[in-house]
């Protein structure tokens, strides 16, 4: 058994850690705390791509003079005593997998804007012996806006470090079969809660601007082979939208707002509803989906409208992530 010199500093024993991340959320749903969010979210290059000498003056000067009292209004529809439902949810998940991983892997959480910061959290896991960590965006479809970020902030926290950790990073899983699997067990156990077989099924994603798939970003493309592999699981077509406009740009098509109101005006009288693209629930799908979408279907001319949760921490979306990190840990859990 080998000792340290003396006046060593301690070392840790060599652990393997696990880091799931995701976007961010305000602390408090007031608009202190929601424009000291967007300030972090909308001054990210990979979030808004215009020429920063162009965007901050407009981001400063009006964006967060005027949107964080209306986006506190909506945050307030949706808190919870557990605070905002993405960063109690996202917590849940990590102590799942924890559970089902065992002494085999240490895990934490992070998210890329707000807190628990991405660097806080590498720099802790690193503190308890962590020399292998395994860094997992739960983004099922890649975009340069939410995975690419995500990475660029954990690079940036090593090289911050002086004794980097070894890095790992989960791919995107839009069309693993065990995601697909999962979303499909989800959507069968939500109609068979709902009222009625829904005549359409329709999958919202979150929106990007529409040059981002000319510049060569794949999320459109891992959008629609998503619904399609879900739309095979379930045996019918699963219909695809985007919401979350925001600007003036072209964005990706047909909106979600457009095509609520095309159902209803078609005669869809009963629709479902879900969002494949959002690893738990949060302000975009509770308030934007479930309570606004569902306001505006009904005042269309729907009679029934069902918003199917996210896999957040149910036993589907878990046994889908300890599936994936599974196989991402291979080599490092396993070792002797």
């Amino acid at each position: 058994m080998s000792t340290l010199p003396e006046g060593h500093r301690p070392i840790a024993a060599p652990k393997v850690g696990v880091l799931i991340v995701n976007l961010g959320t305000p602390d408090a749903p007031t608009p202190g705390a929601v424009k000291r969010y967007l300030r972090e979210f909308l001054s990210d290059r990979r979030v808004v791509e215009i020429p920063p000498i162009v965007w901050q003056p407009i981001l400063r000067g009006i964006i967060l003079n005027v949107r964080p009292r209306k986006s506190a209004h909506a945050y307030a529809q949706v808190w919870s005593e557990e605070g905002s439902p993405l960063a109690a949810i996202t917590a849940r998940q990590a102590r799942a997998l924890q559970a089902r991983l065992g002494d085999r892997a240490i895990v934490d959480h992070a998210m890329r804007y707000g807190n628990p910061a991405i660097a806080e959290r590498i720099a802790a896991l690193r503190a308890v012996g962590c020399d292998r960590i395994l860094i997992a965006p739960l983004y099922p479809q890649y975009s340069g806006a939410t995975t690419a970020t995500a990475h660029d902030a954990v690079f940036a926290a090593l090289a911050q470090m002086r004794w980097q950790p070894a890095l790992r990073t989960l791919p995107p899983y839009f069309d693993h079969p065990a995601y697909i699997e999962a979303l499909a067990a989800s959507v069968r156990e939500g109609l068979a809660a709902s009222h009625g077989e829904p005549e359409a099924i329709l999958a919202s994603f979150h929106g990007m601007p529409a040059r981002t798939l000319d510049l060569g970003d794949p999320y459109h493309c891992h959008c629609r082979k998503t619904a399609r592999l879900l739309g095979e699981a379930l045996g019918r077509d699963v219909l695809v939208s985007f919401q979350s406009r925001f600007g003036r740009a072209r964005w990706l098509e047909p909106s979600t707002e457009e095509m609520l109101g095309r159902l209803a005006a078609d005669g869809v009288r009963r629709l479902a509803v879900i969002a494949p693209g959002f690893s738990v629930d949060c302000l975009e799908t509770l308030e934007e989906l479930a309570i606004r979408g569902r306001d505006q279907f009904l005042a269309a001319g729907g009679e029934s409208f069902a918003y199917l949760p996210c896999l957040n921490d149910g036993d589907p979306g878990m046994a889908m992530l300890e599936t994936l990190i599974g196989e991402e840990l291979a080599g490092w859990i396993d070792r002797c």
